[in-house]
């Protein structure tokens, strides 16, 4: 919570303004030593004219008193040089009841009083002080004339003019230190706005965020992860012993691994899910991000914890893995059925050779429409790792796959008069498996057809680059936005667009030829194309150089 500020003007019981305090301290000082000169002379016998030393302290004490009783901050500024003027005459007094003690240089009291007032208060001052003197001088029959006469005058205005210079110095400082003090309690007053707004801002998402400091202390948390400390006693906190599981659900999470201890140890990261049990049927499941701050001079400042609730989106993947995988499986014993008569089919000898072609393109698409729906299989588990592809490669030409897959998808891409250009494509071996191969190439040909536009063009090429076969597939199509590009191969995305899908052709494809020891790149730009390039082992010796590098083991 932050102070109120009132209002800071003292009240009468309070600590007087500065006005008061200067009124009355001048006052009160040169009352002090006044009355100890009495008190010093009577004593001592050393006084010419008590009574009229006496008057000129009485008259002093009374402009103390009244220094102390009237209110000064409420009257006129000009109404406090009536005390110093009044302090003069009371001193002329004293000088008159013994002209040699020297009490003349007491008019430096009220010569540096007035002179605090302004330039008309100093000039008055040092006119009426210099002729009370010499007047004083005159009326007194004082007829040696020195340089005391004037030095006294001088002296009284060099003090006078030193107070109000000092004076005209300190206001002027007084005048800056206020102008400073408006301008840092405006940006406070922002800083504060910024603040508050900021922290309603997060006080209405619904994600969590925890400050951490600079020391590792936290600083700041939002409703929102005060709701999950409600959900899940002690979230939040180092010392507290949460039973947290990793991102399968059944991996306890160390202390050490917690997404809160990281971030305390500076660690950034991102998307980091643990599950949480909130009883023993139901658990929560929370999405952890983390960053570094830095200051203006680009120091640590700390760094900052999101939390997240994706239980939902969690249920719902989990939900469509086991959609997928059931209807998956429900597909493969009607294409096993299909693919028995297909083969019974071709055994016959009463078909014609048209016939048997066409049977025998039925039996060959089925058989990969069966390799599809295993890999679909795979892909939605609840692993995020490989679908564990299992290969047989063996020595094949690349360009014969090539051309048989677009034989099989001209039919495909002369619907919406795509032309496909293989001219480029040239005997280039390659250490593959046949099939799996070939499911890549279809899938990144078919896409380039898919996501193509009407009397576009598919341009394809192979080659070779050092130990790796290459497969270059280029299109005229819409293209891919760069924050899209890295995740055309996630399992299930799918990029703006309204062609149908189900966003696993291009995971399946990487994966494949990931277990080749190969890799897929992307390149596009929306608008103009992609181009897609596949590169994989050329021979056996390269092949198992490939899969030693993969592993992370020496060759």
């Amino acid at each position: 919570m932050r102070a109120h500020r009132g209002d800071r003007r003292p009240s009468s019981g309070a600590a007087m303004d500065l006005r008061d305090r200067v009124a009355a301290n001048n006052q009160l000082l040169l009352s002090a030593i006044v009355g100890t000169l009495f008190i010093v002379g009577f004593a001592t016998q050393s006084l010419r004219d008590p009574e009229l030393f006496g008057l000129g302290v009485l008259i002093i004490v009374a402009g103390a008193a009244a220094s102390l009783a009237v209110p000064w901050t409420r009257i006129s500024p000009v109404w406090v040089a009536v005390i110093p003027l009044v302090d003069i005459g009371a001193i002329t007094i004293l000088r008159a009841s013994d002209p040699s003690a020297g009490l003349g240089l007491l008019w430096a009291f009220p010569m540096l009083w007035l002179s605090s007032l302004g330039r008309w208060a100093f000039l008055l001052a040092s006119v009426l002080v210099t002729t009370i003197y010499w007047v004083v001088v005159v009326i007194s029959g004082e007829t040696e004339r020195t340089y005391a006469y004037v030095l006294l005058p001088m002296l009284m205005v060099a003090i006078g003019w030193a107070s109000y210079s000092a004076t005209r110095r300190s206001s002027a400082q007084r005048t800056l230190l206020d102008r400073q003090t408006e301008r840092l309690s405006a940006a406070l007053a922002q800083a504060n706005r910024q603040e508050q707004l900021v922290t309603e801002v997060l006080d209405t998402v619904d994600f969590g965020v925890i400050r951490i400091d600079a020391s590792g202390t936290v600083t700041f948390v939002n409703d929102a992860l005060g709701g999950f400390r409600q959900r899940i006693p002690g979230f939040g906190r180092v010392d507290e012993d949460i039973v947290s599981y990793g991102e399968d659900g059944t991996t306890p999470v160390l202390p050490d691994e917690r997404p809160l201890a990281r971030a305390l140890r500076g660690e950034e990261f991102s998307d980091v899910i643990v599950w949480f049990p909130l009883s023993e049927s139901k658990r929560i499941a929370l999405s952890f991000t983390a960053r570094a701050l830095l200051d203006h001079l680009g120091r640590s400042a700390g760094s900052v914890l999101v939390a997240r609730d994706v239980t939902a989106e969690r249920s719902a993947m989990r939900a469509r893995d086991t959609l997928v995988a059931s209807v998956s499986h429900e597909l493969r014993t009607p294409l096993t059925s299909i693919l028995g008569y297909l083969d019974l089919a071709l055994d016959s000898d009463d078909l014609t050779p048209n016939v048997r072609r066409q049977v025998d393109t039925a039996h060959r698409n089925s058989e990969r429409l069966l390799a599809i729906v295993a890999d679909i299989l795979s892909a939605s588990t609840d692993s995020r790792l490989s679908a564990g592809v299992a290969i047989s490669p063996q020595q094949i030409d690349l360009a014969d796959l090539v051309r048989a897959s677009v034989s099989d998808l001209s039919v495909i891409a002369d619907e919406r008069a795509i032309a496909i250009d293989a001219s480029a494509v040239e005997h280039v071996g390659a250490y593959v498996d046949a099939a799996r191969m070939r499911q890549v190439v279809d899938n990144i040909v078919g896409n380039a057809i898919k996501f193509n536009r009407d009397g576009g063009l598919v341009t394809l090429s192979t080659g070779s680059a050092g130990d790796a076969a290459v497969i270059r597939v280029a299109d005229t199509g819409i293209g891919v936005r760069g924050e899209e590009r890295e995740r055309v191969f996630e399992r299930f995305f799918r990029a703006e667009s309204s062609v149908p899908g189900n966003g696993l052709g291009l995971a399946i494809s990487r994966e494949i030829v990931g277990a080749h020891g190969g890799h897929v790149d992307l390149e596009s730009e929306p608008g103009v194309g992609s181009v897609f390039t596949v590169s994989v082992p050329r021979d056996a010796q390269a092949f198992a150089r490939a899969i030693v590098v993969e592993s992370g083991e020496l060759p």
